[in-house]
């Protein structure tokens, strides 16, 4: 059995999360006063809690300083063009704080596992991302790239959910339903994605999500911590370690990732 596998779950705190989005609005009128610019990106397994960190994170900030990015599928019109450029203009201006929910990094996960991008696309890709994020960085945006991990079993059982829940069925699509059957591949993406795209100046934060309450709060607790703003409760802010950890060589070898 993996250290993966081993992972024990529990329950998150109403109270813990009330706390932390009192932090986030905090940082917000910090953010606002200071023109600052805040990108987050969120990737992960299909059905890993990205959309459900998101609703938890923006639930009381300003709407009018506050966007959420969540792409469909290129049109035929986007897909000749550069493949950055339909990105290009949700980046954040100043004052504001954007989360992406999924993003570019689609290259490396769905589009080439599924087979919707070329080699050549790939490649290109893989190598041209750390010179954008750079540029995006040193024009001032403050880049933040989080990966939900869970484990296949978790997956399953997910999926399955949305089969039966009627008020989830909108979240089944065709590329979900195939992702237990390509399970192995979607690891040997993340993995090459991980080690190409792990950058000193955008570098990947993993975060075990199989119980998706505690993610969401040590997701939380390390982005305040990592952000700069007045009044901050420090005390609030330890997320668990064996939940979020920057990514290493080591993380894969030691079974810390879903295998």
């Amino acid at each position: 059995m993996t250290k993966y596998a081993q992972y024990a779950t529990g329950q998150g705190s109403a109270k813990t999360l009330r706390a932390l989005q009192i932090e986030l609005v905090k940082f917000q009128k910090h953010l606002i006063g200071h023109g600052s610019r805040i990108l987050i990106i969120l990737e992960g397994r299909d059905s890993a809690g990205k959309d459900s960190t998101v609703k938890r994170i923006v639930e009381h900030l300003s709407p009018r300083e506050t966007r959420v990015v969540a792409l469909s599928k290129p049109s035929d019109r986007e897909a000749s063009a550069w493949y950055f450029q339909r990105f290009v203009p949700h980046l954040p201006f100043a004052e504001e704080f954007v989360l992406f929910n999924r993003s570019w990094y689609n290259r490396a996960g769905v589009e080439w596992v599924m087979g919707f991008c070329t080699e050549a696309q790939y490649e290109e890709f893989m190598e041209t991302v750390p010179v954008f994020e750079q540029m995006l960085v040193r024009s001032g945006i403050h880049l933040f790239k989080y990966y939900l991990d869970i484990s296949k079993a978790e997956q399953k059982r997910r999926l399955k959910d949305r089969l039966t829940d009627p008020l989830k069925q909108w979240k089944m699509s065709p590329v979900d339903a195939a992702a237990q059957k390509h399970w192995k591949d979607y690891s040997v993406a993340r993995n090459a994605m991980f080690a190409r795209t792990h950058t000193a100046v955008a570098p990947w934060t993993v975060v075990r999500a199989d119980d998706k309450k505690r993610a969401r709060l040590s997701l939380m607790m390390d982005l305040l911590a990592r952000l700069d703003y007045k009044d901050k409760d420090h005390a609030l802010l330890r997320p668990d370690p064996a939940i979020v950890f920057g990514y290493t060589d080591q993380v894969v070898a030691e079974g810390l990732i879903a295998p």
